[in-house]
């Protein structure tokens, strides 16, 4: 299995529970430092949760016999022929069936500063632990000042990052192109509650709202964000104030693994696969995130828990 998130590790749970008679090992090749974790529940570690209590599996799958876990283990290249992964590192694994669980990035919109220091993007729990130093660091250097945090996108992401400053205690402001939050999950109706009930949570919710570029001081510090309110050359340009901007437009799959290797993708990034979750390559499965399924790619754990 290349990945180690939360689909992983349903996977194997799953595998496990079903093959009674011991038949398959398993590997987990996994990018990150630590064992799968709950994604879901990243909002919880800006109030303090200890980072182990997000992880999943219980002790005793991690520890059978037949599952082995790599850490620190990114896969570089599969050998279709050979039907061997080869990790960054140079290890080579064989295998009999492969699964392709590698998930999917925060996406980063094309606007000016966002590469610069005070910029975050909210995907992982190093993500998180980045974006509470930061908030701990200015707190540190401007005491009694409000830090304000500036979180582009009203999707699910956006919203759980802002959520996630207001825990720390800084106030968020929410910016999305679209009339109303939860865009491509609720109807307009549904929507406009969510802003009425964002803004009564704290948020202040500005939609309709199209970001230009980030504004640095001349230490390159986030000083604030400069927002049209029309996508065309007449929309009048005003500046929001924040000392940081958190990305949360969405995710998109990450494919580049199976893009070097000669699979056959959607043009939009996710790796095509049929009801049974089989690639266009013999032996290899492709499930989560990453997965291209009934012409849709699907953002969200539930779905995902079900390939």
């Amino acid at each position: 299995v290349v990945g180690g998130g939360m689909v992983a590790h349903r996977f194997v749970e799953a595998m496990r529970d079903r093959d009674s008679d011991g038949r398959h090992e398993i590997t987990v090749l996994a990018e990150e430092p630590r064992p799968p974790y709950d994604r879901v529940a990243l909002t919880s570690y800006f109030t303090g949760r200890d980072p182990q209590e997000l992880n999943l599996g219980a002790d005793e799958l991690w520890a059978d016999p037949l599952v082995t876990l790599k850490k620190n283990t990114a896969v570089a290249s599969i050998d279709r022929t050979a039907m061997t992964v080869t990790t960054r590192c140079g290890a080579t694994y064989g295998y009999d069936h492969l699964v392709l669980a590698t998930g999917s990035y925060a996406a980063v919109p094309p606007v000016e500063g966002s590469d610069l220091r005070g910029c975050f993007v909210y995907r992982t729990l190093d993500d998180v632990a980045d974006l509470r130093g930061y908030v701990e660091q200015l707190r540190r250097d401007r005491p009694g000042r409000t830090v304000r945090g500036a979180v582009i996108g009203g999707g699910l992401l956006g919203l759980e990052a802002a959520a996630g400053l207001l825990d720390l205690g800084a106030e968020a402001t929410i910016l999305d192109v679209a009339e109303f939050l939860l865009c491509t999950q609720m109807d307009r109706e549904g929507g406009l509650a969510v802003n009425s009930l964002m803004r009564e949570q704290g948020l202040d919710v500005q939609c309709s709202s199209y970001i230009q570029g980030v504004e640095l001081d001349e230490q390159e510090n986030v000083i604030g964000v400069n927002v049209a309110d029309g996508p065309g050359p007449e929309a009048v340009v005003r500046r929001l104030e924040a000392d940081m901007v958190i990305l949360g437009v969405g995710i998109r799959p990450r494919s580049g693994l199976a893009r070097r290797s000669g699979f056959h993708l959607d043009p939009r990034g996710g790796v095509v696969v049929d009801e049974a979750c089989r690639t266009s390559v013999a032996h290899v499965w492709a499930i989560g995130e990453v997965a291209h399924i009934l012409g849709q790619t699907w953002g969200l754990v539930g779905p995902a828990n079900k390939m």
